[in-house]
């Protein structure tokens, strides 16, 4: 999960859809991708459960459908902790 969450073009995606569902053109226009990198990125966060899509009319629509949270703290409990709707992933 950490490797999916890696890059900036899906966060930035992530962050678009925790606000709303959108559709490709929409994710790509506010994201600043072109058709190929959008779709590459949405595909990776799909596949990872994070993000689902579905067909409304001739759109695409994707839409967040996970809950994901980051927990880091200093030494000396030292934690890197990735929760996923209900899973955990430790780093530690």
């Amino acid at each position: 999960m950490y490797e999916v969450l890696s890059s900036k073009n899906r966060l930035q995606i992530l962050k678009l859809l925790s606000r709303a569902d959108r559709y490709v053109s929409e994710i790509m226009e506010l994201a600043t991708m072109d058709g190929k990198n959008a779709k590459h990125h949405l595909d990776i966060l799909e596949n990872a459960g994070v993000i689902k899509s579905y067909m409304k009319g001739r759109r695409k629509y994707y839409k967040l459908v996970a809950e994901l949270h980051l927990e880091i703290s200093p030494p000396p409990e030292g934690k890197f902790i990735l929760y996923k709707s209900g899973s955990q992933i430790d780093f530690t």
